[in-house]
């Protein structure tokens, strides 16, 4: 037996044969000389020509199969394909003296470091897409085929895997998906949990012990060529535990009975959490709280909806922004957020205005460097000298707030981040003024959208009554409001103690929160990891809270939790926590009134 351990990537255990795969690589790039430059650089736009076909043909195939959400990301990829930037980029290096392949994966490489050393784990995995589009159209210029099949079910063991194999993978043969390299943001490991596929990523030694369990009899196969067929399974076993990042190979009998248990506490998990997703989330004496989804991507709606969300209280666009050379279309932020309204309909949609800048840069954002990010130019702050960002994406929202093919929606709402007081919010407002005059003039369809506010700042809290009166919404960013409260990097491993959101002082800003919004008569939720946490959760309803968003895969425990109690008995162990000392004693006063069984 050998146990690893990675980053979970994907609930649930999946327990059986393994089998390491590689994709085909194209050979490597040549040199040329000077006279073969023009036929170099035809061959490669007519290679990313054919890749960006495949890739919108990948998409739509998806799409087909009821899977519209995931066909986002090989629409995206299909834009990269065809990007001018990396056009350009591959035609400097063709002129250097690289062949068209050398030339495409060079020009790639250059992007995917630029992503990589950014120091944050999103725009880093989108790394991961560049040099995927790179490998296929090196594939083109090779007249070499990339699929990988699996002839048995098995997990799959590889270094990393592209999302373009990843989604051509077996679904019903595809037990699970270990990874050596990738992260949980990766687009392999949105698509695991799109799939419903156990995952593990970042798991140190992975490959390596493989080849020492299969030694001169690996049945490692990659597809290419000389391959005598799909790969098959190796003999020994693997056990990954998408929830623990636990991976297990050859289990003894112990260790095999324990994770046997886990696999089946998780799939009952999973079931009661889909038979219960259509139960109200109502406490017993009649107080209903609407549970809302986190999501990253258009690919994450499907999953949300069938475990029982009534909305989006937070769709993070930053996804559209990260995964490319140049900012994307208006006409394709719009198709993305129509793509999530629709999924959600007639819930309501809350899409939250980009938040980069500072900790999280975008490589053609050139934003100057500062000796403290996190209270730096990001989010809105950015307005100022890039007005035409937000102005696209409250273009795009109102252009996603009209129906398409008669079919209803639900409220569109676009809230703006790091807001400090009510000058932030005259810039909110003045940008949606300018996007619907110009849309007006444009005499482009558009519909109304809800304008709201993250409250993540204690400042904006603190006057809150000075501009939710303007305002539709507001949504407490907990992550955020907890970490500058209590001036405690959240990042930072040494200050776990400060990281507990149920301090006092947080509650007692999340109070006053909550007695803003109901005298400026503005809907108030919660989109913070707090909102995902039970125990927290029972807080925030005893506050007053009655909107709650949070990851999917929170839904289920939270709601029972909440139809698990009476919100008198939350009411009042709210008023006692605003004047407790610790966050630990108010964790353990509401971890009190919980059931055992809840």
């Amino acid at each position: 037996m050998r146990t690893l351990h990675g980053s979970p990537a994907s609930g649930g255990v999946a327990r059986g044969p393994w089998i390491r795969i590689a994709a085909v690589a194209a050979p490597p790039g040549g040199t040329i000389g000077p006279s073969d430059a023009d036929q170099e650089m035809a061959r490669l736009e007519g290679a990313c020509d054919a890749a960006a076909v495949e890739l919108e043909a990948l998409g739509s195939s998806l799409a087909d199969a009821g899977r519209n959400a995931e066909g986002e990301i090989f629409a995206a990829q299909a834009m990269m394909a065809a990007d001018p930037m990396l056009h350009e980029a591959a035609s400097n290096e063709i002129g250097a003296g690289h062949d068209a392949i050398g030339a495409i994966r060079l020009a790639a490489a250059g992007f995917a470091d630029q992503l990589s050393a950014l120091g944050d784990e999103l725009l880093a995995a989108r790394a991961t897409d560049v040099l995927d589009v790179a490998e296929r159209i090196a594939a083109r210029l090779a007249g070499v085929q990339r699929a990988v099949s699996l002839t048995e079910a098995a997990i799959v063991v590889a270094d990393d895997i592209a999302p373009s194999v990843a989604a051509g993978l077996p679904r019903d043969r595809l037990l699970g998906l270990a990874l050596e390299e990738g992260s949980p943001t990766s687009h392999a490991a949105i698509l695991a949990r799109a799939f419903g596929i156990p995952a593990v990523v970042g798991v140190r030694g992975l490959l390596a012990a493989t080849r020492t369990l299969e030694g001169d009899r690996s049945r490692a196969v990659s597809a290419t060529e000389s391959s005598p067929g799909p790969p098959a399974p190796g003999g020994s076993e693997l056990v990954i535990d998408g929830d623990s990042g636990e991976v297990v190979f050859d289990p003894d009998a112990a260790t095999g009975a324990r994770l046997d248990a886990r696999r089946a506490a998780a799939a009952d998990s999973a079931r009661q959490a889909l038979a219960e997703a259509s139960l109200p989330s109502v406490t017993r004496d009649g107080v209903v709280v609407a549970l809302l989804a986190n999501i990253g991507t258009p690919a994450e709606a499907d999953r949300a909806v069938a475990l029982g969300a009534s909305g989006v209280g937070l769709f993070r666009t930053e996804f559209q922004f990260v995964e490319r050379a140049t900012p994307p279309s208006e006409d394709e932020q719009t198709h993305a957020d129509r793509a999530v309204v629709e999924a959600f309909a007639p819930g309501p949609v809350t899409i939250r205005l980009l938040d980069v800048g500072g900790d999280k840069p975008i490589p053609y954002l050139p934003i100057a460097p500062e000796a403290n990010p996190f209270l730096g130019v990001r989010a809105l702050r950015l307005a100022r000298d890039r007005p035409e960002l937000f102005l696209t994406q409250l273009r795009a929202a109102m252009r996603a707030a009209v129906p398409a093919d008669d079919r209803p929606i639900g409220r569109v709402r676009v809230m703006a981040p790091m807001v400090a007081d009510a000058t932030d919010v005259e810039v909110l407002l003045d940008l949606a003024r300018r996007a619907r005059e110009s849309l007006i003039a444009g005499g482009l369809a558009h519909g109304e959208i809800e304008l709201g506010v993250m409250l993540e700042i204690p400042s904006a809290v603190l006057v809150a009554s000075t501009y939710l009166p303007r305002l539709r919404f507001a949504s407490l960013g907990t992550n955020d409001l907890a970490q500058y409260t209590l001036a405690a990097d959240r990042g930072n491993a040494a200050l776990e103690r400060y990281r507990d959101p149920l301090h006092p002082a947080v509650l007692g800003l999340i109070d006053r929160a909550v007695e803003a919004a109901a005298a400026a008569g503005a809907e108030l939720s919660v989109c913070g990891e707090m909102a995902g946490d039970p125990t927290a959760a029972l807080a925030l309803v005893g506050l007053g809270i009655r909107h709650l968003s949070m990851a999917a895969s929170s839904l289920a425990p939270v709601r029972r939790a909440i139809r698990a109690i009476d919100a008198r008995e939350l009411r009042s162990a709210a008023r006692w926590a605003l004047a407790a000392a610790t966050a630990a004693d108010v964790r353990a006063r509401f971890l009190e009134l919980l059931p055992a069984d809840a």
